[in-house]
This record gives structure tokens, C-alpha cells and sequence, in this order.
């Protein structure tokens, strides 16, 4: 079997078909140009002719590297899809009768995953007969977001939905662009590895010799 071809994200040289085209970029005298005219100025560059703009009347072209200029389209895509940041939804459930200690470790739960730049699905199950207090389900998600405003935007309202009712929040922009500050300045906090202490030199000891032993007197005669 064939490969298949692969389509070119632009069009180039002869693929171009307009008859006249709009050349920019800082290797030529910037105008309106016949498409044959365009072409032998990329040629005379040993460059290539890309259309960079196929909608416009007319056509904007560039005369560039067409290799180079895939590559480079190529990495400011990668590094959009690296600074996109992944959205997280954290769960946090209730039940009708949560009492104000379990509302408080909740709450206090919420305020961590918002600052991280979570957002949050909160939600009261309701079991058995319990849903004729969903009220108290509604009340209970409203003052959720209430203890929350500080760190958060109210997405959806409670919602009843089948035996559960919902209430989505997101992080306000001033969190998640603390939150997104975070990681950079935890890099330029980390401390630096200490360099290893010189060893101390030996310092030369300079030793005086012993002194020769005095001749020893002539014995009397």
C-alpha cells in the first residue's frame, strides 16, 4: 500500500494559485505582487514562498524556510499546550443532617483544593426519605458558597438532580493566578547545595634538630 501523504498546513511555492499575492516580512520590499514575481524573488533567496494568510485580499504571503517555519509554528503549539493548565474538580458531598463540625472540616477542605486552583462539585445526597428536606439540601450548598466567596465564583446554583442536589464553584482569577505563581517561586526559593568546605592545608612544621652532645671532659690524670 502507498503511504498516504500528509497535507501541508500551508500552502507553498507553486500550490500557491492566486494570481497575486501580499508579501511582508523584513527580506523584501513589502507590497502587492504578481504570484510569478513573488515566487522568483523566494527562488532568488533559495527560500521558499508560504501563504500565510489565505484569506485575505489579497493573499499574505512571507518568503521564508518553509522547513524552519513548520518548526517553528511547531513549538509555540507546544509550548500553548504547556501552558494550558489542566482543570481539577474535587468532590466534596454532604448529607441533609451534616452538623456544623463536619460543615467546618469541609469548608476547610474546599478552601485548600480553591487555593491549589481546584474546582470544587459539592453535593447533598439524599437517602431513602431524606428528599423531602432538599430545602435543607439547597440551604446547606448556599451557605457553602457563602463561607467560600472569598476564594470562589459560584458556576451552577443547587440543582437537584436525581436523588442528589449540586453546586459547582471555581476559583476566582486572583487564586488561580496564585496558585499558578506557586510553583515558580517554590523554584527560586529552593535552596542551593552548599559547597563542600575547602579542607584545611598542612601547614610545614619546621623542626629544630637536636643539639650535638657535648665531648665528654678528660678524665683527671
Amino acid at each position: 500500500m502507498p503511504r498516504q501523504q500528509v497535507e501541508e498546513p500551508f500552502k507553498i511555492n507553486q500550490k500557491i494559485l492566486a494570481r497575486e499575492v501580499r508579501l511582508v516580512g523584513d527580506n523584501v520590499e513589502q507590497g502587492v505582487y504578481p504570484t510569478d514575481q513573488a515566487r522568483k524573488m523566494a527562488q532568488d533567496q533559495n527560500l521558499d514562498l508560504v501563504e500565510i494568510s489565505p484569506t485575505a485580499t489579497p493573499p499574505v504571503c512571507r518568503v521564508i524556510d518553509y522547513s524552519k517555519f513548520k518548526y517553528e509554528q511547531k513549538k509555540k503549539t507546544r509550548e500553548l499546550k504547556a501552558k494550558q493548565t489542566k482543570v481539577v474538580l474535587k468532590e466534596i458531598r454532604f448529607g441533609p443532617n451534616t452538623d456544623e463540625h463536619d460543615f467546618a472540616f469541609k469548608v476547610k477542605h474546599a478552601q485548600e483544593f480553591l487555593r491549589e486552583g481546584a474546582k470544587i462539585k459539592s453535593y447533598v445526597h439524599f437517602v431513602g426519605r431524606s428528599i423531602v428536606f432538599k430545602e435543607r439540601g439547597e440551604i446547606l450548598l448556599l451557605k457553602f458558597a457563602q463561607a467560600l466567596e472569598d476564594l470562589a465564583k459560584v458556576e451552577q446554583l443547587p440543582k437537584l438532580e436525581g436523588k442528589r442536589m449540586f453546586l459547582y464553584l471555581a476559583p476566582k482569577a486572583a487564586v488561580v493566578a496564585k496558585a499558578a505563581a506557586k510553583p515558580a517561586a517554590a523554584a527560586d526559593a529552593k535552596p542551593k547545595a552548599p559547597k563542600p568546605a575547602a579542607e584545611p592545608k598542612a601547614e610545614a612544621t619546621e623542626q629544630t634538630p637536636d643539639p650535638a652532645p657535648a665531648p665528654a671532659a678528660d678524665a683527671a690524670e
